[in-house]
Protein backbone atom coordinates (compact mmCIF):
# COMPACT_ATOMS: atom_id res chain seq x y z
CA UNK A 1 0.00 0.00 0.00
CA UNK A 2 2.82 2.43 0.81
CA UNK A 3 4.35 1.71 -2.63
CA UNK A 4 1.06 2.60 -4.34
CA UNK A 5 0.71 5.77 -2.28
CA UNK A 6 4.27 6.85 -3.17
CA UNK A 7 3.61 6.14 -6.86
CA UNK A 8 0.39 8.18 -6.89
CA UNK A 9 2.13 11.09 -5.13
CA UNK A 10 5.01 11.00 -7.61
CA UNK A 11 2.58 10.84 -10.53
CA UNK A 12 0.58 13.82 -9.24
CA UNK A 13 3.75 15.88 -8.69
CA UNK A 14 5.02 15.02 -12.19
CA UNK A 15 1.73 16.07 -13.76
CA UNK A 16 1.74 19.29 -11.72
CA UNK A 17 5.23 20.11 -12.99
CA UNK A 18 3.84 20.54 -16.50
CA UNK A 19 6.30 18.30 -18.30
CA UNK A 20 5.53 19.28 -21.89
CA UNK A 21 6.68 17.24 -24.86
CA UNK A 22 7.70 18.72 -28.20
CA UNK A 23 8.12 16.40 -31.21
CA UNK A 24 11.68 16.79 -32.51
CA UNK A 25 10.95 15.73 -36.06
CA UNK A 26 8.86 13.72 -38.45
CA UNK A 27 11.26 10.85 -39.14
CA UNK A 28 9.42 8.14 -37.24
CA UNK A 29 7.56 4.98 -38.18
CA UNK A 30 4.15 4.66 -39.74
CA UNK A 31 1.18 2.87 -38.21
CA UNK A 32 -0.86 0.29 -40.11
CA UNK A 33 -3.27 3.05 -41.13
CA UNK A 34 -0.43 5.06 -42.65
CA UNK A 35 -0.35 7.70 -39.91
CA UNK A 36 2.92 8.45 -38.13
CA UNK A 37 3.30 6.57 -34.83
CA UNK A 38 3.80 9.32 -32.21
CA UNK A 39 5.55 6.91 -29.85
CA UNK A 40 8.47 6.53 -32.24
CA UNK A 41 10.12 9.92 -32.15
CA UNK A 42 12.50 11.95 -30.03
CA UNK A 43 10.83 13.16 -26.84
CA UNK A 44 11.85 16.71 -25.99
CA UNK A 45 11.57 19.08 -23.03
CA UNK A 46 11.91 22.75 -23.92
CA UNK A 47 11.44 24.93 -26.97
CA UNK A 48 12.30 23.49 -30.37
CA UNK A 49 14.38 26.56 -31.34
CA UNK A 50 16.47 26.68 -28.15
CA UNK A 51 20.11 27.61 -28.73
CA UNK A 52 21.46 24.75 -26.62
CA UNK A 53 20.58 21.11 -27.23
CA UNK A 54 21.16 18.55 -24.49
CA UNK A 55 20.78 14.91 -25.50
CA UNK A 56 20.58 12.59 -22.51
CA UNK A 57 21.36 8.91 -22.99
CA UNK A 58 20.14 7.01 -19.94
CA UNK A 59 19.07 3.61 -18.69
CA UNK A 60 16.00 3.37 -16.48
CA UNK A 61 17.75 0.92 -14.15
CA UNK A 62 20.84 3.12 -13.77
CA UNK A 63 21.09 4.61 -10.23
CA UNK A 64 23.31 7.46 -11.47
CA UNK A 65 20.63 8.38 -14.02
CA UNK A 66 18.03 8.44 -11.26
CA UNK A 67 20.32 10.74 -9.27
CA UNK A 68 20.62 13.11 -12.24
CA UNK A 69 16.83 13.23 -12.62
CA UNK A 70 16.30 13.82 -8.89
CA UNK A 71 19.11 16.24 -8.06
CA UNK A 72 20.16 18.06 -11.24
CA UNK A 73 17.46 18.01 -13.90
CA UNK A 74 14.71 19.84 -11.90
CA UNK A 75 16.86 22.97 -11.60
CA UNK A 76 18.01 22.70 -15.24
CA UNK A 77 14.38 22.44 -16.32
CA UNK A 78 13.39 25.56 -14.37
CA UNK A 79 16.40 27.68 -15.33
CA UNK A 80 17.09 26.61 -18.91
CA UNK A 81 14.37 24.42 -20.44
CA UNK A 82 11.36 26.42 -19.26
CA UNK A 83 13.03 29.73 -20.17
CA UNK A 84 13.83 28.70 -23.75
CA UNK A 85 17.62 28.72 -23.31
CA UNK A 86 17.98 24.98 -23.86
CA UNK A 87 16.06 21.88 -24.79
CA UNK A 88 16.59 18.32 -23.61
CA UNK A 89 16.14 15.25 -25.80
CA UNK A 90 15.85 11.99 -23.86
CA UNK A 91 17.13 8.86 -25.60
CA UNK A 92 17.05 5.38 -24.16
CA UNK A 93 20.26 3.45 -23.64
CA UNK A 94 18.94 0.35 -21.84
CA UNK A 95 21.67 -1.58 -20.03
CA UNK A 96 19.51 -4.64 -19.35
CA UNK A 97 16.19 -6.25 -20.22
CA UNK A 98 14.43 -4.58 -17.30
CA UNK A 99 15.53 -1.13 -18.44
CA UNK A 100 14.28 -2.02 -21.92
CA UNK A 101 10.85 -2.97 -20.50
CA UNK A 102 10.73 0.32 -18.60
CA UNK A 103 11.57 2.21 -21.79
CA UNK A 104 8.73 0.41 -23.56
CA UNK A 105 6.35 1.38 -20.76
CA UNK A 106 7.32 5.07 -20.92
CA UNK A 107 6.64 5.16 -24.67
CA UNK A 108 3.54 2.98 -24.49
CA UNK A 109 1.45 5.84 -23.12
CA UNK A 110 2.35 8.18 -25.97
CA UNK A 111 4.05 11.61 -25.98
CA UNK A 112 1.60 13.31 -23.61
CA UNK A 113 2.46 10.96 -20.76
CA UNK A 114 6.05 10.12 -21.66
CA UNK A 115 7.94 12.38 -19.27
CA UNK A 116 5.45 11.72 -16.49
CA UNK A 117 6.16 7.99 -16.72
CA UNK A 118 9.87 8.70 -17.01
CA UNK A 119 9.82 10.76 -13.81
CA UNK A 120 7.91 8.08 -11.93
CA UNK A 121 10.15 5.26 -13.15
CA UNK A 122 13.29 7.08 -12.03
CA UNK A 123 11.78 8.23 -8.72
CA UNK A 124 10.52 4.71 -7.91
CA UNK A 125 13.49 2.89 -9.46
CA UNK A 126 14.48 0.97 -6.33
CA UNK A 127 10.96 -0.30 -5.79
CA UNK A 128 10.18 -1.67 -9.25
CA UNK A 129 13.69 -2.61 -10.37
CA UNK A 130 14.37 -4.33 -7.06
CA UNK A 131 11.03 -6.11 -6.92
CA UNK A 132 10.89 -9.89 -6.77
CA UNK A 133 8.51 -9.63 -9.75
CA UNK A 134 9.59 -6.56 -11.75
CA UNK A 135 7.22 -7.31 -14.64
CA UNK A 136 4.27 -7.19 -12.21
CA UNK A 137 5.65 -3.99 -10.68
CA UNK A 138 5.89 -2.35 -14.11
CA UNK A 139 2.41 -3.57 -14.99
CA UNK A 140 1.10 -1.94 -11.81
CA UNK A 141 2.82 1.34 -12.69
CA UNK A 142 1.32 1.14 -16.16
CA UNK A 143 -2.17 0.50 -14.78
CA UNK A 144 -1.96 3.34 -12.27
CA UNK A 145 -0.82 5.61 -15.10
CA UNK A 146 -3.81 4.69 -17.26
CA UNK A 147 -2.35 1.86 -19.34
CA UNK A 148 -4.23 -1.46 -18.94
CA UNK A 149 -2.17 -4.64 -18.58
CA UNK A 150 -3.32 -5.81 -22.01
CA UNK A 151 -2.06 -2.63 -23.66
CA UNK A 152 1.30 -2.86 -21.88
CA UNK A 153 1.69 -6.48 -23.02
CA UNK A 154 0.97 -5.40 -26.61
CA UNK A 155 3.61 -2.68 -26.33
CA UNK A 156 6.15 -5.20 -25.02
CA UNK A 157 5.42 -7.38 -28.05
CA UNK A 158 5.49 -4.45 -30.51
CA UNK A 159 8.55 -5.07 -32.70
CA UNK A 160 8.59 -1.56 -34.17
CA UNK A 161 8.60 -0.02 -30.69
CA UNK A 162 11.31 -2.37 -29.45
CA UNK A 163 13.46 -1.81 -32.52
CA UNK A 164 13.17 1.96 -32.13
CA UNK A 165 14.46 1.82 -28.55
CA UNK A 166 17.34 -0.52 -29.43
CA UNK A 167 18.26 1.61 -32.44
CA UNK A 168 18.50 4.65 -30.15
CA UNK A 169 21.04 2.73 -28.07
CA UNK A 170 22.98 1.63 -31.15
CA UNK A 171 23.03 5.15 -32.59
CA UNK A 172 24.27 6.59 -29.31
CA UNK A 173 27.14 4.14 -29.26
CA UNK A 174 28.07 4.55 -32.92
CA UNK A 175 27.55 8.29 -33.32
CA UNK A 176 28.65 9.60 -29.92
CA UNK A 177 30.63 6.64 -28.52
CA UNK A 178 28.22 6.32 -25.60
CA UNK A 179 29.13 3.31 -23.45
CA UNK A 180 27.90 4.32 -20.01
CA UNK A 181 24.94 6.11 -18.49
CA UNK A 182 24.11 8.83 -18.04
CA UNK A 183 25.91 10.49 -20.94
CA UNK A 184 24.98 14.03 -21.95
CA UNK A 185 25.61 15.34 -25.46
CA UNK A 186 25.68 19.13 -25.15
CA UNK A 187 25.68 20.83 -28.54
CA UNK A 188 27.40 17.78 -29.99
CA UNK A 189 30.01 17.25 -27.25
CA UNK A 190 29.70 14.08 -25.16
CA UNK A 191 30.18 14.13 -21.39
CA UNK A 192 29.77 10.94 -19.36
CA UNK A 193 28.67 10.79 -15.74
CA UNK A 194 26.52 12.98 -13.50
CA UNK A 195 27.73 16.59 -13.62
CA UNK A 196 27.30 18.84 -10.63
CA UNK A 197 24.62 21.47 -11.00
CA UNK A 198 27.21 24.26 -10.87
CA UNK A 199 29.36 22.62 -13.56
CA UNK A 200 26.39 22.18 -15.85
CA UNK A 201 25.22 25.75 -15.27
CA UNK A 202 28.63 27.11 -16.33
CA UNK A 203 28.61 25.10 -19.55
CA UNK A 204 25.03 25.99 -20.43
CA UNK A 205 25.50 29.68 -19.62
CA UNK A 206 28.52 29.84 -21.91
CA UNK A 207 26.67 28.19 -24.78
CA UNK A 208 23.42 30.12 -24.32
CA UNK A 209 25.04 33.54 -24.70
Amino acid sequence: MKYIQRFILTLVLALAAGLAVIPAGESYAQTASGAADPRLQDMVLGKADAKVTIIEYASLTCPHCATFHAEVLPAIKTEYLDTGKAKLIFRDFPLDNLAFAGAVLARCGGPDRYFTFLSVLFAQQRQWAGSSDPKAALTQIARLGGIPAEQFDKCLADKALGDYILNQRLEGNQKFNVNSTPTLIINGKAEAGVPSLDELRKKLDALAK
